[in-house]
């Protein structure tokens, strides 16, 4: 086992949701160290939406001080006795936990689970990931939540060749669900409720760019598509009803956002005209993250980011909630 005792543990933490961009750098405690463990130096962590809905309390009542973030790339510096697949030097990433999230959560033992905006993380190796050599760190950090949320759903409900796939909003989210639906071979067809991202959107490998804002956009559409994965905030508008008809026999709608907001109302019939089926997706295992991985350096698929020192989380966080992002954030540590 390696030891990490010279290693900094420090982080970028809101103390407040009401002043949720105001961020002060603290000392904190990791989790006790277990057989199974590695410590990350951390070199960058990715801004997501899951952040904004955290740090402004939005889904519930945080543990304050938080330290957010669960896109981190780092470097391996300390590997307990049974952690088998990565070794101290390594390249690696954390990503998004189920059971004990990454961040605002706590370990059964009363230990608090802090993330990304730091200089170090500690976590089980069922959460970290050998990064492929030939993606940068500042690419691989947003894929490891933004990228996951979309490709796992993409794959379990059978995205490929010969499969006409839906994607509403072109967002964080959403910029990764079109590029990997088209890297998995399916033919995409993208929903926005405006224009403004269409060339964007066929850059990205779009096939068809439909917007939502028109009434009875549907019509020409109904009962084409195999799958839809909505990414879209109900800010933006989701005219689900409308949406379920596109969808062929058995189709399957599979919202992947996570608003504060209720999800719009629809009726029964509208589900059983064909017989349409309503899911959802939250992030995937450690064996989807690899073979994502993989796909990405195959494909070329590519995270749009904007790169900035941690020292400006909270603008990146305002940023990340006015929607003012093309497509996603990434913070460089800087402490």
């Amino acid at each position: 086992m390696s030891n990490s005792s010279d290693l900094k543990w420090l982080g970028y933490a809101i103390h407040d949701t009401k002043q949720y961009t105001d961020f002060k750098v603290i000392e904190f405690e990791p989790k006790r160290f277990e057989e199974y463990d590695i410590d990350v130096k951390i070199e960058y962590c990715g801004v997501c939406g899951s952040d904004v809905h955290s740090v402004t309390g939005g889904w519930n009542d945080p543990i304050l001080p938080l330290i957010p973030g669960h896109e981190i790339i780092g470097t391996v510096v300390r590997v307990g006795p049974k952690v088998t697949t990565l070794k101290v030097g390594d390249r690696a990433g954390v990503g998004c936990r189920k059971w004990v999230d990454t961040y605002n959560a706590k370990y059964p033992n009363g230990d608090i689970a802090h993330g990304g905006y730091a200089t170090a993380i500690r976590a089980h190796e069922r959460y970290v990931f050998p990064i492929p050599e030939a993606l940068s760190s500042e690419q691989a950090a947003p894929m490891l939540c933004g990228g996951l949320t979309v490709y796992s759903p993409l794959v379990r409900n059978g995205a490929g060749p010969g499969k006409k796939v839906g994607v509403v909003g072109v967002g964080g989210l959403g910029h990764f669900a079109i590029q990997f639906a088209k890297a998995l071979g399916a033919e995409v067809y993208v929903f926005s409720h405006s224009d403004n991202k269409k060339a964007d959107a066929q850059e990205m490998g779009a096939d068809h760019f439909i917007s939502t804002g028109a009434q009875g956009f549907e019509a020409e559409y109904e009962g084409l598509l195999d799958l839809i994965i909505c990414t879209a905030d109900i800010s933006c508008g989701i005219p689900m009803s409308s949406l379920i008809k596109i969808l062929g026999v058995h189709g399957r709608f599979i919202m992947v956002a996570i608003p504060d907001d209720h999800l719009p109302t629809i009726q029964s019939f509208d589900l059983v005209k064909n017989g349409a089926l309503i899911g959802g997706s939250h992030i995937g295992s450690k064996k989807d993250v690899l073979a994502m991985l993989d796909l990405v350096v195959e494909k070329g698929v590519k995270a749009w980011i904007e790169l900035l020192p941690m020292s400006k989380c909270g603008e990146a966080i305002q940023s990340v909630k006015d929607n003012h992002v093309r497509y996603r954030k990434v913070l460089k540590v800087d402490i």
